[in-house]
């Protein structure tokens, strides 16, 4: 499974952002910023962004801990990383942003290495979520904290019919014109396959977190998971 979601991400690296624009109406840049403010990240902290994508998560977090600060952006999809690295060159290159290629389940970093963290649309995607937290639990120094940013399906009826409809009527369509109808074709069964807030919670806490509260955002259709290491 991780071979083929790695492939999916290479494949939809050119359009990816795009298209998280259509897929949360617009306002993924506002949960991205909340989910860094949850993060604690604080000038010259050493942060860590899994799952980083093109890199908008790691840039918010560059920009908050500053040129005291370090960054680092981890992804196992090369072709997302290539694009992150080409933003960062023009947006900010003062900031100190290190991209690395590897799995989140395996993360090659010692332990209480970071002072905060983040994750975006990336928990939905490993093939193992308890292992993930864990990693997570185990590269983060005491006191830190992590918000981990991701859809969900709704527990309202009215608007998990909302959310299919929308990913039906213009999430795919969109997809389709752009080339990658079948790369996007794996979110409505990602999306019922993962856990809900609670499930969440319970997972981060079986993963050594103490602190765990899992926050609802749109309406239930999207989610912000903030834990604590103590």
């Amino acid at each position: 499974m991780t071979n083929e979601i790695r492939a999916i991400f290479n494949r939809i690296a050119p359009v990816y952002d795009q298209l998280n624009d259509w897929l949360s109406l617009g306002q993924h840049r506002i949960w991205k910023e909340m989910a860094v403010k949850w993060s604690n990240a604080q000038p010259g902290d050493t942060c860590l962004d899994l799952c980083c994508g093109s890199g908008d998560l790691a840039l918010r977090l560059a920009r908050r801990v500053g040129l005291t600060g370090q960054v680092y952006g981890v992804d196992f999809s090369p072709n997302l990383l290539e694009t992150a690295k080409e933003r960062s060159r023009w947006q900010y290159p003062q900031r100190a942003i290190t991209w690395v290629e590897a799995d989140v389940l395996n993360l090659p970093f010692g332990d209480n290495q970071f002072d905060a963290a983040t994750m975006g649309y990336g928990l939905r995607n490993v093939k193992d979520i308890p292992r993930s937290l864990k990693e997570l639990h185990r590269v983060l120094k005491p006191g830190a904290k992590a918000a981990i940013l991701d859809f969900h399906r709704p527990s309202n009826q009215q608007f998990r019919d909302f959310q299919q409809w929308y990913l039906d009527n213009f999430v795919v369509p969109l997809a389709t014109n752009l080339g990658v109808k079948e790369e996007y074709a794996y979110i409505s069964p990602s999306l019922d396959r993962f856990p809900i807030g609670r499930e969440q919670v319970e997972l981060a806490r079986q993963a050594g977190f103490t602190s765990v509260t899992h926050y609802p955002i749109a309406n239930g259709m999207m989610g912000v998971l903030v834990v604590s290491k103590f």
